[in-house]
C-alpha cells in the first residue's frame, strides 16, 4: 500500500480523473493521502508581448476549484496547481512532497507519441517513485 499518491490532472483529459481516483483509492494505505495536481504551462515571452497579463487573474483559484469539484469535495484529497512543464513539474512535486506513487493517465499510443513523447512517458522516465499508468 502507498502512503501518498499523486494524481496529475490535465484539464483537457477530465474523463480519466474518476478512473485514476478509483485506482488510487484501491492502492492507498488506511492513513494515506491523495493529491490532485494540475500543471499550468507558462506563457511564452513572445506571446506575453501581445496579451495583457493580469497576475491576479485568478486562474489558479479557478483550476483548484475545478479539481476540488472533481474530488466530490472530499476533504481528504488535496488539490494543488503549479506552473511549468508538466513532465518535469510532476516528478519534482512528487520528490519534494514524499509521494510514493504517481497515477497518470495515458491514451493509446499513436505514431505521433513515439516521436514527440507524452507527459505520461516523461513522468515515467523522471519520477523517483513508482508510476501506475491508467489507459483510457
Amino acid at each position: 500500500m502507498y502512503s501518498h499518491i499523486l494524481i496529475p490532472v490535465a484539464l483537457d483529459h477530465e474523463t480519466l480523473i474518476a478512473q485514476k481516483m478509483e485506482v488510487a483509492r484501491h492502492l492507498l494505505s488506511d492513513d494515506g493521502k491523495i493529491t490532485l495536481l494540475t500543471v499550468l504551462e507558462n506563457i511564452p515571452g513572445f506571446v506575453s508581448e501581445f496579451v495583457d497579463l493580469d497576475i491576479d487573474n485568478h486562474l489558479t483559484q479557478k483550476v483548484e476549484a475545478k479539481l476540488r469539484q472533481a474530488t466530490g469535495d472530499d476533504d481528504q484529497i488535496g488539490c494543488m496547481v503549479v506552473t511549468g512543464k508538466p513532465g518535469v513539474q510532476i516528478a519534482l512535486f512528487a520528490e519534494d512532497n514524499g509521494v510514493d506513487l504517481i497515477v497518470v493517465g495515458s491514451h493509446h499510443p499513436s505514431a505521433q507519441d513515439y516521436f514527440l513523447g507524452s507527459t505520461a512517458s516523461r513522468v515515467v522516465r523522471r519520477a523517483g517513485c513508482s508510476v501506475f499508468v491508467v489507459r483510457d
